[in-house]
């Protein structure tokens, strides 16, 4: 089959085995697949290794076959692939089987994946391919970051930090229909329109003073996925006794924490990583309840899957980016 690998170092369109469909797994053909901003990170973590991963944690697809064992899904289904591997129910943490699709297990950026069955999960009807194949990650990554560690409640307000990342995206949409006021930020003057339009009460410039733009704003949660480049800013406009979850360090992963600030301010510091099974359903639920859908930046066709990569890297395109298979 045809995948789109990295080894030694370097991206490439080859040929690999399909893999037997046992007992309890499905084989499916994928139709779109998605991107994210992990993809990019892998090539770091693997260097020169000579063995050819298959990349991607996202994607939608028909089941092409299935396990003696499997019952729940049918040939012919479309399905969604859950990139959360060996994590079923809601958890203060991961167990300690837990991994994401992509690696170092094979991923999703093939015309074939072969996985455990409980790994997928009906499309929901009201997405097209498209669009279904970009949520699974970001979707539950945000809903895991809001709900089960940030404890968003209705007439809250939360203010998350570059709001222009799918996750973030999300994280708007999800804030809004529950009821929360959503101050969002970025630095670029389009995307800070473009954010307005997905429903952000306040849209503010990452480069703005946030201590005096906000003074006047009580903020409850801050959802933080830049790192170490807007952490304690970000502190420092949340509430005393507010809560602040981190999800992700894209621009960097050490800071500098005042500790006589931090306690005096009583304030709670949470990490989110992904999320469980169980998580992703009830984000899919709320979704469809709302009518929430990703925002598509672009559509790519499989050969042009590198091209995506470099155009997700420099931040090209407002929305996620998809690519099509079959």
């Amino acid at each position: 089959m045809k995948a789109f690998v990295i080894q030694n170092g370097t991206y490439e369109m080859t040929d690999m085995p399909e893999q037997e469909t046992g007992a309890n797994d499905v084989t499916v053909n994928m139709t779109f697949v998605g991107l994210n901003r992990r993809d990019l990170y892998i090539k770091n973590r693997l260097g020169n290794d000579p063995n050819a991963l298959i990349l991607g944690s996202d994607g939608v697809g028909i089941v092409e076959k299935v396990g003696d064992q499997v019952s729940h899904i049918k040939e012919g289904d479309k399905v969604i692939i859950n990139p959360s591997l060996a994590w079923e129910k809601i958890s203060h943490a991961p167990p300690a089987s837990f991994e994401i699709l992509g690696m170092p297990d094979h991923g999703t950026f093939a015309e074939k994946i072969t996985i455990d069955a409980s790994q997928v999960m009906q499309k929901p009807a009201y997405l097209t391919d498209a669009e279904a194949a970009t949520v699974a990650l970001a979707a539950l990554t945000a809903y895991r970051a809001m709900f089960t560690q940030g404890r968003l409640q209705k007439d809250e307000t939360v203010f998350i930090p570059g709001g222009s990342s799918g996750v973030s995206q999300f994280l708007i949409q999800f804030a809004i229909h529950s009821g929360a006021r959503v101050i969002t930020s970025s630095r670029d003057l389009k995307k800070r329109a473009h954010l307005q339009e997905l429903g952000a009460h306040l849209v503010i410039d990452s480069a703005a003073d946030w201590s005096e733009v906000l003074a006047d704003e009580k903020i409850d949660l801050v959802i933080e996925s830049v790192g170490a480049a807007t952490f304690n800013r970000s502190l420092a406009v949340v509430k005393q006794g507010g809560r602040v979850v981190v999800f992700g360090a894209t621009a960097g992963d050490e800071v500098t924490l005042n500790l006589r600030d931090f306690f005096y301010g009583q304030y709670h510091l949470i990490g989110s990583t992904m999320g469980s099974k169980e998580e992703l359903q009830e984000a899919l639920t709320l979704m469809e309840a709302h009518h929430i859908k990703p925002i598509i930046g672009h559509e790519y066709v499989f050969n042009d899957l590198a091209l995506a990569l470099t155009d997700l890297e420099a931040n090209k395109y407002f929305g996620k980016l998809t690519v099509k298979v079959l």
